[in-house]
């Protein structure tokens, strides 16, 4: 199956569009690529072994057979059996003149400029009692694909090293792309009285620092599902792994991860920069 896929992809720009096989539509990743894992090769003749779980790179690995939407409602909304809502508009854009209800159609493509992942809804409750869902996988730091297709392509099917380095690119898909979500949502949904759940995989959560628990839901904005994956004789299978409940502000905190430099330290950081841009600069010293 490695050798076929990648011959399909090697062979052209375009995405194959093959069926992803945990959402059921078809695959809008080139080579169907939703996750990578380590690799460790000590020479050229030494056997390659793979390292720890596979980290997520596609949000749609998550949603493997539906079971992320019964684990978040069952701990918040008390029901495994919710309605699932996706892509629902939450920041409009402003228009001094424009009245709520126009906004209020049944158009999907009403131009939201922000919108939350999912909203999972009670079933059977009165009033309607819902919870927001935001689904999290990294971004990776390295060359494209385009190598790899050509060189398993080319292989018998065993397990290949890779031809480029590749690595999880936690920065960008932690402050840079969950943070400013967060920040924009949380906020509105903790006046409404409600909770957002957000779902990342377990090397994701490694990557928060010093992340401060709250004990009770109810002290909570933000409940963190940390899901893993366990290995069997048919593959990777989606497991919960930990809930984790917290407020926006230690979040925040947690995916921001780290102290400021000393002023001295971010100063000798300049000296030495400017020692190599310009030796004999009196500054450089």
């Amino acid at each position: 199956m490695r050798v076929s896929f990648a011959e399909m992809e090697a062979a052209t720009t375009a995405c194959t569009g093959k069926p992803c096989p945990f959402m059921g539509n078809p695959c809008n990743k080139r080579g169907g690529v939703c996750s990578i894992r380590t690799y460790i090769q000590a020479t050229a003749e030494s056997p390659i072994e793979l390292v720890g779980s596979p980290v997520s790179l596609c949000p749609n690995r998550f949603k493997e057979g539906g079971k992320i939407y019964g684990w978040v409602a069952e701990r918040i909304l008390e029901t495994t059996t919710p309605l699932v809502l996706g892509e629902i508009g939450f920041l409009d854009r402003f228009k001094p003149d424009a009245k709520e209800s126009e906004t209020n159609s049944d158009d999907d493509s009403t131009d939201f400029i922000g919108r939350i992942d999912n909203v999972l809804i009670h079933p059977n409750r009165t009033p309607m009692d819902w919870c927001a869902l935001e689904i999290q996988a990294v971004y990776f730091s390295g060359k494209s694909m385009n190598k790899e297709f050509s060189d398993i392509a080319k292989s018998d099917g065993a397990v290949r090293f890779p031809t480029v380095h590749r690595r999880p690119d936690w920065r960008s898909s932690g402050p840079k792309r969950l943070l400013p979500q967060l920040q924009t949502k949380v906020p509105t949904i903790s006046k409404w009285g409600k909770k957002m759940a957000v779902v990342i995989d377990r090397p994701f959560f490694e990557q928060l620092v010093g992340l401060e628990r709250e004990r009770h839901l109810s002290n909570s904005e933000i409940a963190w599902f940390v899901v893993e994956y366990k290995e069997s004789v048919t593959g990777w299978t989606l497991a919960l792994s930990d809930v984790v409940y917290t407020t926006l502000d230690t979040s925040v905190k947690a995916l921001t991860g780290g102290v400021p430099l000393s002023k001295e330290a971010f100063e000798a950081q300049l000296r030495q920069k400017l020692r190599r841009l310009q030796p004999a600069h009196p500054l450089a010293s």
